[in-house]
């Protein structure tokens, strides 16, 4: 049988990305469920996202995150049930209904944030603070080049097909 001699680090830049892009998403989807939290997708963070500084309404989480307005609501629907979020009459307009974080939703958010604060943690440890911060300056730039720096600030990036 051949050794196999592929090594992360002969790997293209986009490769490598996404790879580790996915393992790192289910090490803090893992490290969310290990911490009481078992019940939520990655798909969900997506609206969660868009509630830590914003009370939007379903509509303008549809827009924002550019799925239908029924997926939004299905999305809402589910972390209402679980109890992440509600939906609380808008003070200008009682007809309107504001999504917002729940005690629940928000102890998910600080767990999400301490797996990642670990993870980031730990690699440092392992490369040292300036390569992290210069991986760091490196991928925000890729990121700039691919158009996300206005939807990071927004809290508005759209999720993949596959997040669901």
């Amino acid at each position: 049988m051949a050794e196999n001699s592929l090594r992360a680090a002969d790997l293209d830049l986009a490769t490598l990305v996404l790879l580790v892009g996915e393992a790192t998403r289910t090490r803090i989807t893992d490290a969310v469920h290990a911490a009481g939290f078992g019940d939520v997708r990655p798909a969900h963070g997506y609206v969660v996202q868009r509630l830590i500084e914003d009370r939007p309404t379903i509509t303008g989480i549809a827009r924002d995150l550019g799925i239908t307005q029924q997926g939004a609501s299905k999305l809402v629907v589910e972390l209402e049930a679980l109890g992440y979020v509600s939906r609380e009459p808008d003070p200008g307009d009682s007809r309107t209904r504001r999504v917002v974080l729940t005690r629940r939703g928000w102890d998910c958010v600080e767990a999400a944030r301490a797996a990642r604060a670990d993870l980031e943690r730990n690699l440092a440890e392992r490369v040292g603070a300036r390569r992290l911060a210069t991986t760091r300056a490196v991928l925000a730039d890729l990121a700039d080049q691919l158009g996300l720096s206005g939807p990071i600030g927004r809290r508005a990036v759209r999720p993949t097909e596959d997040s669901a």
